[in-house]
């Protein structure tokens, strides 16, 4: 089985202008998809990884209440959602309360911070915040997945800054 690159976002908290910069920033550097974890707070945001041109989900997070009304014109579901992608299954969540090793990747939001974890089998992902709110970084996550491997490029920059920082961490299963 060849690699899949996902593209990992979550926290945009009505940056929209950071949220395009990290999708960009994904897609340049070969995401085949893009996955949200909640807290876009504004329709365009979800407009945005709808016209990116490639396959997306995302995830209500805490501060979306105002885009339930969206649920039938976007891929936004409430969490837990779980979905395949090629042969790996993943569960999407915003709020880190459904943590079981369920899944081949659980991925998470809400915390600003970003962390991967191996738990047996499983990846335990949070990709960080795009907002910049709580600290001076907006952040995303391209994540490549190989038979025996997983590969976490976790992609930070000041929102100031145009210049991306990459830090990788590679996971042998």
């Amino acid at each position: 089985m060849n690699s899949v690159k996902i593209g990992i976002l979550s926290d945009t908290h009505r940056r929209g202008d950071l949220q395009q910069e990290a999708i960009k920033k994904l897609l340049s550097s070969g995401a085949q998809y893009l996955l949200h974890l909640g807290d876009l707070e504004d329709e365009e945001n979800l407009k945005a990884l709808s016209q990116a041109g490639v396959p997306y989900a995302a995830v209500f997070g805490n501060n979306d209440i105002a885009l339930w009304r969206e649920e039938a014109n976007y891929r936004i579901k409430k969490e837990p959602y779980y979905l395949k992608i090629k042969d790996y299954t993943i569960k999407m969540m915003h709020l880190p309360y459904y943590m079981s090793a369920d899944s081949d990747l659980v991925l998470f939001g809400h915390l600003h911070e970003f962390s991967a974890e191996l738990r047996g089998k499983s990846l335990f992902l949070n990709p960080g915040e795009v907002c910049a709110r709580n600290k001076n970084l907006t952040e995303c996550v391209l994540l490549e997945l190989q038979k025996s491997q997983y590969r976490v490029n976790y992609f930070f920059k000041e929102p100031q800054s145009s210049v991306w920082r990459e830090e990788v961490k590679i996971y042998n299963l």
